[in-house]
């Protein structure tokens, strides 16, 4: 499995290169979807001369963009997915991460049942731009600090499967399952449509081997689902360019087993 990080390609530049396979972006400040081709052309530009490739992305919605909900403006989500996949066709991303904890918030007093479907319904239609545009949309589900909606695989695994389209798929985040206490087997449960994956210490959220904890059930799990994606460290760094090495090399010995 591939080892990849969150960070702009701009600041990568200076970082030892044989510690990482893969860069990941923030779509709202990289892919900028609500601003001019102006905006975007420097970000295009540091991503084909960057270190390592761009393949993925995260960070798909800002808060005041609701998916569910009574407020959902879907005109606007459909004009910012466009661009948002057609600038990630440019730059090479293959996977954008649909957390989005604002933006997927269920108000107060709105039934979780019409979430589900305002959500899955959402996807159904984002799959197809997807798919024009050479995209992987994964569903990530977050701890319930930072989201009240979707939670575990399991009910990740429900949206994906009401939307039913091959481009929109599941995404396992070792942190969030750590935080809401689920086991690594419910990898293996929902491995054939799981397509991406991060990593980071469930103390701080720290970088891996900075406390020494063990992501061995995980990537066992991975591993026994035939999981053939990328893992992004998506953590808290004190300085990067210090603890990079060490982490990859950590990672890499825990998915040896």
């Amino acid at each position: 499995m591939e080892i990849g990080i969150c960070v702009h390609p701009a600041k990568a530049a200076g970082l030892p290169g044989d510690a990482f396979d893969f860069i990941e972006v923030f779509v709202q400040n990289f892919l900028v979807p609500e601003k001019d081709e102006a905006e975007f052309k420097p970000n295009l530009d540091a991503a084909r001369s960057a270190i390592k490739p761009v393949t993925s992305a995260n960070g798909f919605l800002p808060t005041d963009l609701k998916c569910v909900g009574p407020d959902v403006d879907e005109a606007r989500l459909m004009r910012y997915a466009e661009t948002a996949f057609r600038r990630a066709e440019q730059v090479g991303i293959k996977i954008i991460v649909f957390g989005s904890g604002g933006a997927r918030t269920v108000p107060e007093g709105y039934p979780m049942e019409q979430a589900m479907d305002d959500f899955s319904r959402l996807l159904s239609r984002l799959g197809p731009i997807a798919q024009r545009h050479g995209v992987m949309l994964v569903v990530e589900p977050l701890n319930k600090a930072e989201c009240n909606f979707i939670n575990s695989l399991a009910e990740g695994a429900e949206a994906v499967e009401r939307a039913n389209h091959p481009n929109v798929q599941l995404l396992a985040d070792y942190y969030h399952m750590l935080r809401e206490n689920e086991p690594a087997s419910e990898v293996v449960r929902f491995g054939k449509i799981i397509k991406h994956a991060h990593v980071a210490e469930l103390s701080g959220r720290g970088f891996p081997g900075k406390s020494r904890e063990d992501f061995r059930p995980f990537f066992q799990a991975l591993a026994q689902a035939n999981y053939k994606g990328r893992v992004a460290i998506e953590c808290t760094w004190g300085d990067i360019g210090l603890e990079l090495e060490s982490s990859a090399r950590y990672l890499r010995e825990q998915m040896a087993g």
